[in-house]
């Protein structure tokens, strides 16, 4: 009969498996959505929301490094603290990147967000402290790799050049649905994680988990470095 530990690394790795290809596309939009956002005049504040909403809960990048971020927190009171600074910084670059044009090659940029992903697995098995005997402050960390996550989506935003008309007000309804995309996905992997936590497997599995997050992050680096340099040729 397999461990629990077995069991919990093998559905992992099914997991990403599944989610992957996507993660891969991180910051990628549906066709149709594209062609949404060119093709609409004026504000329009509920599709926006609901726009920011869908690419939060189906962008695997932002839910992988929250989960690394939440992996070994047991209090609400940090947990929330930690999401409320991957926000800020996320919401911060998001509106500021479109609304100032500020364009960088989308490669990079998901390239530094699966870093950040793979940085966290890294940091939640101590693995800085014990090649380099430092710790780097995890709520920094949070707050900068947030700012990178929402830039990524700016630069994407940015090449389906939004129309002017109601610009400030569709992006801030695209925010606050990202925010709240964000919740609905942060929920459902509390509730997953909180029945993990109460079997005596958790402890002894975690360093797998983490190295599965870390293969991910990976991935995506290695994917969209690939591209960026394919695309300079």
């Amino acid at each position: 009969m397999k461990s629990w530990s077995a069991r919990w690394a093998l559905l992992l790795t099914g997991a990403l498996m599944i989610v992957l290809p996507s993660v891969l596309l991180a910051h990628g939009v549906s066709v149709g959505d594209k062609g949404y956002i060119q093709e609409t005049f004026g504000v329009r504040l509920v599709p926006f929301l609901y726009l920011g909403a869908k690419h939060m809960v189906t962008g695997y990048d932002h839910i992988l490094f929250l989960c690394g971020v939440i992996f070994y927190l047991y209090r609400l009171r940090d947990i929330a603290t930690y999401v409320t600074l991957f926000a800020v910084g996320h919401s911060s670059t998001l509106i500021l990147g479109v609304l100032t044009k500020i364009s960088v090659s989308p490669f990079l940029i998901d390239a530094i967000i699966g870093f950040s992903v793979a940085y966290k697995a890294l940091d939640n098995v101590g693995a800085f402290q014990k090649w380099f005997g430092v710790q780097p402050n995890p709520r920094v960390a949070t707050l900068v790799f947030g700012l990178f996550h929402g830039f990524g989506l700016a630069t994407k935003l940015l090449d389906f050049e939004m129309d002017p008309d109601g610009l400030v007000q569709n992006l801030l309804a695209f925010n606050v649905g990202v925010e709240v995309g964000q919740m609905l996905a942060l929920m459902v992997v509390l509730i997953a994680m909180s029945y993990w936590r109460r079997s005596a497997s958790f402890l002894r599995s975690g360093f797998t988990a983490n190295m599965l997050l870390l293969v991910a992050g990976l991935l995506l680096v290695g994917y969209q470095l690939t591209g960026f340099f394919t695309a300079q040729t």
